[in-house]
């Protein structure tokens, strides 16, 4: 058993490092969205149908636009006191809610004299790219800037007048989504937009919205603030909290591991015994998640021969909200010596090592760590 889950866990690990990019098996490795697909899928914001493909070159109506904006956002449980009349949807209609908080948050512009939403009509490269653009705060352009940033698009002329300035924003942005090909540079605002398009766009508009949420959304993607381990060298950009490498932070076992029983490469599970937090109190990694690692190097206390060695390295994190990621971290057990100990076990060999779960232990990472402090979500 031991065996088995050695394995699962190198597999799991190199399954991370591949970014899950056998995710759907009509997404090829080398598509052009994989990676906005696959990780949008893992996150539960997009999915796939129900024989297991994506189907990437399908189009999206404009109430599952909605639905998905929504969900990358994160804003699936704000209550919109006030929704907007529609005659073509009701309160029954499954997308109603999503629907009603993308033009809570101003994500769907329209008229007070609009008596249709058009939920089933496919949404357009213009309208998904103009919500994702709606979602921010951005600098303000004119339609000479806006033309100017497009001029390099074959079909500029055809844009329609409504749309140059989102267009152009999105431009700016890097978030005028078009698929790769050796064709000239098309916007074609008015083509349905393909789900790899949308993914993509989505994938970028949550880049963009940690950073600069607009108005509206700024005021419900707070970072959560808590008390606990306080990292004084992480940094904080937007709702953006970074762990550097080098960071030192205390793990707990949740069993006892000894020099003298235990042997290299046996696995270990460990808890974050407390919130690893910034300075300013935002929690980057909750109280609970748990860790998942091997023993690098066990050797045992002979004597006159050596001390006890007991070497941890750390892979995976799971946190509360059932994320898999990469946490790469050592740490070395030790005992706690005054200066008399230290000389008698630099000339007297044989010291043997144990950690028993209620004693943390130290570890530094060795890869930074980037959160989503609104969510904590960790960032690959």
């Amino acid at each position: 058993m031991k065996n088995i889950f050695k394995v699962m866990l190198s597999s799991f690990a190199v399954m991370l490092a591949a970014g899950c990019a056998f995710a759907f098996p009509d997404v090829a490795e080398d598509h052009w969205a994989v990676k906005q697909i696959n990780e949008l899928s893992e996150r539960g914001i997009i999915v796939g149908y129900p024989d297991g493909t994506f189907q990437p070159d399908e189009n999206v109506t404009r109430a599952e636009f909605a639905s998905m904006a929504i969900n990358a956002l994160g804003q699936e449980g704000i209550h919109v006191a006030q929704p907007v009349k529609f005659t073509d949807i009701t309160e029954e209609f499954w997308a109603y809610d999503a629907i009603q908080k993308s033009l809570y948050f101003e994500l769907i512009s329209y008229s007070p004299e609009s008596e249709l939403f058009r939920p089933d009509d496919s949404v357009s490269r213009a309208e998904s790219i103009t919500m994702a653009v709606n979602a921010l705060t951005t600098q303000d352009i004119t339609d000479v800037k806006a033309v100017e940033v497009l001029k390099n698009y074959t079909d500029l002329t055809s844009v329609p007048e409504s749309f140059i300035i989102p267009a152009g924003k999105a431009e700016i942005l890097n978030m005028l989504v078009t698929i790769p090909s050796e064709n000239a540079k098309r916007i074609e605002a008015t083509r349905p937009a393909t789900r790899a398009e949308v993914a993509v766009i989505l994938y970028r508009m949550i880049e963009e919205a940690r950073l600069n949420p607009n108005a509206k959304l700024a005021e419900v993607m707070r970072p959560k603030s808590g008390e606990g381990f306080v990292i004084d060298e992480a940094t904080v950009q937007g709702t953006i909290g970074t762990i550097p490498a080098g960071t030192i932070v205390p793990i707990r076992l949740t069993k006892a591991i000894s020099s003298q029983i235990n042997k290299s490469g046996d696995i270990f599970v460990a808890v974050v015994p407390m919130n690893y937090v910034t300075k300013e109190n935002y929690i980057l990694i909750n109280k609970g998640s748990t860790l998942k690692g091997q023993l690098l190097d066990v050797r045992k206390g002979k004597w006159f021969v050596r001390n006890g060695v007991l070497v941890l390295d750390n892979n995976l994190i799971v946190t509360p909200n059932d994320q898999t990621a990469r946490f790469h971290a050592e740490g070395e057990i030790t005992k706690d010596r005054n200066w008399f100990m230290k000389i008698i076990r630099a000339l007297l060999k044989g010291e043997k090592l144990e950690n028993l779960p209620e004693n943390s232990v130290d570890v530094k990472l060795l890869k930074p760590v980037k959160v989503d402090l609104t969510n904590g979500w960790i960032i690959e």
